[in-house]
This record gives C-alpha cells, sequence and structure tokens, in this order.
C-alpha cells in the first residue's frame, strides 16, 4: 500500500503544527520546512481545518495551529479521511471485468491486509508521532522550545 502525497502532507502539516504549539505557523513556513509545494499545502491545509485537526487564522498576523490537543488526533482517522481510495485492487470497488469474483479468495485476503494496517494506524496519535520533538525539530529548522 502507498499512501498519497496528500495523505503524507497532511501528516507532516500536523507534525510541524505539533512541533510549534506555542505560536501560529504559516503555509509558507511549513513549505519552506519540508521543501514542498505551498499550493498543495493549501489544499491539504483547507481539508484539515474543515475536519477540526487544524484551526487557521486570517489577518496580517493570522496562521495556522492544532485545533485539537496532539493525543485526539488519530493518525488512522487522518488516513482514512486523507485517502480517496482505499480500493488495493480494482474488484474492491466493483466486481465487474473479474471472471472470478464469485469464488475469489485473494480480495477476502486483501481486505483484511488493509484491516490490520488501518488497525495499526488507529493505535496511534499525533502525539506519538511527536515523541522526540527534541530531535525532529532541529531536522525542520525549528528553533529548541524556550
Amino acid at each position: 500500500m502507498r499512501l498519497t502525497t496528500f495523505s503524507d502532507y497532511s501528516l507532516r502539516t500536523l507534525i510541524y503544527l505539533g512541533l510549534r504549539p506555542d505560536r501560529l505557523v504559516t503555509i509558507a513556513d511549513i513549505a519552506a520546512a519540508y521543501d514542498i509545494s505551498a499550493n498543495h499545502l493549501m489544499k491539504v491545509v483547507h481539508q484539515l481545518a474543515q475536519s477540526g485537526e487544524i484551526a487557521t487564522v486570517r489577518g496580517q498576523h493570522g496562521g495556522l495551529r492544532l485545533a485539537r490537543k496532539p493525543e485526539e488526533i488519530n493518525i488512522g482517522a487522518v488516513v482514512r479521511r486523507t485517502e480517496p481510495d482505499m480500493h488495493l485492487v480494482p474488484c474492491f470497488g466493483s466486481a465487474a471485468g473479474c471472471r472470478i469474483q464469485p469464488e475469489c479468495f485473494l480480495a477476502s485476503v486483501l481486505d483484511e491486509a488493509l484491516s490490520a494496517f488501518l488497525g495499526v494506524l488507529d493505535r496511534y496519535t499525533l502525539a506519538n508521532l511527536l515523541r522526540a520533538p527534541e530531535r525532529i525539530a532541529p531536522l525542520l529548522g525549528i528553533p529548541p522550545a524556550a
């Protein structure tokens, strides 16, 4: 299974915001830290704000921050929301075109594997991803917390 860039950027954005709980952050800050597209991040931020993970503050001194505590942001829930298609094979979405679909065991095996994958992600929150902020923050150019 491979996560989309959208999911990757969503998780990276949450990590960055989790490392900066004391201040508002801009999309440009996040884009520069990860060397990724600010335009793509705008879509990510919009979706994260709509789902309630982050809060946006408008205005000259505006920016982004987590809307919930890191312990309340479940990684499995974020991935489910940001992945447009969790079908590992085409027949998950439709039986059309597969001759063995009525007797196929592969679909159930892959469904079990997907459930296990998501089950592992469900055991973690953003707080788990932030357990070593003093080692992660410098890699993103974030100064040490005061």
